[in-house]
Formats: structure tokens, sequence, C-alpha cells
């Protein structure tokens, strides 16, 4: 099995027995291995609100950290990064960023968002290259109801972001979603599957595809799903340690996340425990070491060959 196969099947575990994964394809890893190649100018848009019983809403746990964790990523490869979220995840963000990807910039959409800033935003310093959307986020599309993974209809807590993907294209932007149940921007591409498979799906599912889509049973593993694609690339490591995981998740939460299922200030990810998450960065750890190692070997073979005298 070579490395984008094992991957893939790291990502497909659906510990939370969503039941969505199995009936899709391959993730196309290696068209985002190559997309990664020109990956110069970032921008990674996430966040999702969750009401609260008190009628308020606070963003979730799935998100900020896989995406400080690909802002790192990236930005240790040589990539300049903007994240844009919400105002229920912004201070998420902040903490996530300040301890994770300190050199990432940090953007929040008004509630009056309008083509205009998406427009701004894209153009800010430089156009940029590839745009992500790394766990749920949010969309409205013209009248259309936008709805939770539950079926819960949250027009009144989000900020329109629908024009991001078309404001990308048309920039010349890659456009790179990531997401676990169906809902999220750019998850029209498995609309078909969406729809057959997951509870509510013909009036959750996301409308619009993206270019590249990555599923997983929990949208922040494909963050360390593209940090390994990086590490291969650039000859660094650049997954966090499990102890710098941890400490992610649990300041996201001190920062006032909530899980996404639960609603509950607990150090949980979709309703899975930081052990399972853990476990799950361990194989992709342990993958990528193993791939490296051998892309080593290769090398020093190479050099080893290219450096024998020809013979006559």
């Amino acid at each position: 099995m070579n490395f984008y196969h094992q991957l893939d099947a790291i990502m497909k575990q659906d510990m939370g027995g969503r039941g969505l994964l199995a009936s899709l394809p391959e993730n196309p890893i290696k068209k985002a291995a190559e997309s990664l190649r020109h990956a110069a100018r970032v921008i990674l848009l996430t966040g999702f609100p969750v009401r609260m019983e008190d009628g308020g809403c606070i963003g979730e746990t799935d998100g900020p950290s896989g995406t400080a964790n690909l802002a790192f990523a990236f930005t240790q490869a040589g990539a300049q990064v903007l994240v844009v979220t919400d105002r229920a995840s912004y201070h998420l963000l902040e903490e996530a960023l300040s301890y994770r990807a300190p050199k990432a910039a940090l953007s929040m959409i008004p509630e009056d968002a309008s083509g205009g800033l998406h427009k701004r935003l894209a153009s800010a310093s430089s156009v940029p290259t590839h745009f992500y959307q790394p766990g749920a986020a949010w969309q409205r599309l013209w009248t259309v109801t936008t709805t939770s993974m539950r079926g819960e209809t949250i027009d009144d807590m989000i900020t329109d972001s629908a024009l991001f993907l078309s404001e990308a294209r048309a920039f010349g932007a890659e456009t790179i979603s990531i997401g676990d149940g169906g809902n999220e921007m750019g998850m029209g591409t498995y609309r078909h599957e969406i729809e057959a498979h997951v509870p509510c799906g013909k009036l959750i599912c996301a409308s619009e595809a993206a270019d590249i889509t990555l599923a997983s049973g929990v949208s922040n593993w494909w963050s360390w799903g593209i940090a390994a694609l990086l590490s291969l690339q650039a000859g660094l490591y650049l997954l966090p340690t499990e102890s710098q995981e941890a400490e992610l998740l649990h300041r996201v939460v001190e920062a006032g996340g909530v899980d996404g299922c639960t609603k509950e200030h607990t150090e949980t990810v979709d309703h899975l425990s930081l052990a399972v998450h853990l476990s799950v960065l361990r194989s992709v750890s342990q993958a990528l070491t193993a791939q490296m190692e051998e892309n080593s070997q290769a090398s020093v073979f190479f050099s080893s060959v290219s450096a024998r005298p020809v013979q006559a």
C-alpha cells in the first residue's frame, strides 16, 4: 500500500458512525499533493456557530485546531497565510493561531459582509493561489436556507460567505474543501452520496463543489494529512506532536469552544475523545515517518549510483 492509499485509509475511519465515508471514492490525494506544490498565498476559511441553550452562539472545536495546524504547515513551507472566520469562532482562532501559527494573519467577516468584502480579502496583500475551507464553514446562497448537520436552521447566526468560492476562482485560486458531514462549503462534489447516505442529506448538502474535495471522519484530521503532504515536499516534519495537539485543543476550549455534537465545553471534537484523535494523529505520523525514511534511503541510493565513475 503506497503512502496515498495509506493516508486515505486513515482519513476514512468513520469512528463517529456517520455512514458517509464508505460511499465515497478515494480522496484525490495525488491531485491535492500536486496542487500544494504551487501554494504560495493561502486563504483558510473556517468556523461554524453552535446555538447554545441561552440563545447565544459559539464556535465548535472542529475547525480551529485543524486550521491552526494548516497555517503552521503552510507558513513553515514558505507560504503566506490569511485565516478568515466569523465572530463566533474569532477568539478560538485567535488563541489557536497565537499558540501554533503566529505568522499567519487573522481576519473576521462582519455580519454585514458583502461581495465587495470577499474581493478585498482576496486581494488584501496579493492574489491568492489557494483557497482552503478546513472544517465546517458556513455559507448562504441567495434565499436558500442554511442548516447545521442536524438540519437546524441557522440563518440568524451566520455570515454570508457563499461568494468566497466563486471569488477565489475569479482570482485563479484553486479551491479545496475539507469536510466530514456534507454541509461544509464545497462538499457539493459529493451531493449524490450525501443525499443518499446522510440523515437530512438533501436538506444540508452544500450547494457548490470545490476543485478538490477531501473527506474524513473528522475535518480536523485533514490538517494532519495536508501537513504530511507538505512535509514530504519540504523535507520537514510539519505535524504537531501529541502534546502540542492536546494543548491546542485545550486552548480552543478555554477560549470558549464547544463540541459541535454535544454543545458542551469539553476537550472533545465531534463527540470523540482526545485519545481517539491522538490515535489518528499517531497513525499519520507513523506513515509519514516511514515514507520520509524511505525517501531518504532512496535519495542516498541514487546519490551513490550517480557518484559512480562511468565505465568505458
